[in-house]
């Protein structure tokens, strides 16, 4: 069995982060995905997450393609989740381009292109600005 592995926030869910796990699952036969905890997202983006943790666990365990999901605390743990997890690729959006090649040790590393004209960060700005 060919196991996948990818990582993401995936605070107010959209079309680009169906796509981008949709397109993951067809890499392998088993789809890990790890979600950023609220402290990581903090840290990451200087704002807390829309959505906690959990309930962002939640949605992405809802997909009928993705077959097991976990907390990522650390984003300098990521060796230590693909070990873990015996994942053969680690996939990420080309927004990340290179910034995992260190990993390529334990795993293949397979950047895959974002969803063009969408983004988390640009849906909570719009509608922040309507309110």
């Amino acid at each position: 069995m060919k196991k996948i592995i990818t990582f993401g926030t995936f605070d107010v869910f959209h079309i680009g982060h169906v796509n981008i796990l949709e397109r993951a699952a067809t890499y392998g036969d088993y789809l890990i995905v790890g979600v950023s905890s609220d402290n990581l997202n903090f840290k990451k983006k200087g704002r807390n997450p829309i959505y906690n943790q959990r309930e962002r666990c939640k949605i992405i365990n809802s997909l009928k393609f993705v077959n097991e999901v976990f907390i990522e605390e650390s984003l300098e743990l990521k060796k230590e989740y693909i070990v873990k997890y015996n994942a053969d690729v680690l996939i990420m959006g080309d927004d990340w381009e290179g910034r995992f090649d260190w990993v390529k040790d334990v795993c293949d590393v397979v950047y895959l292109p974002r969803t063009p004209s969408i983004s988390t960060t640009e849906i909570i700005e719009v509608v922040r600005s309507i309110r």
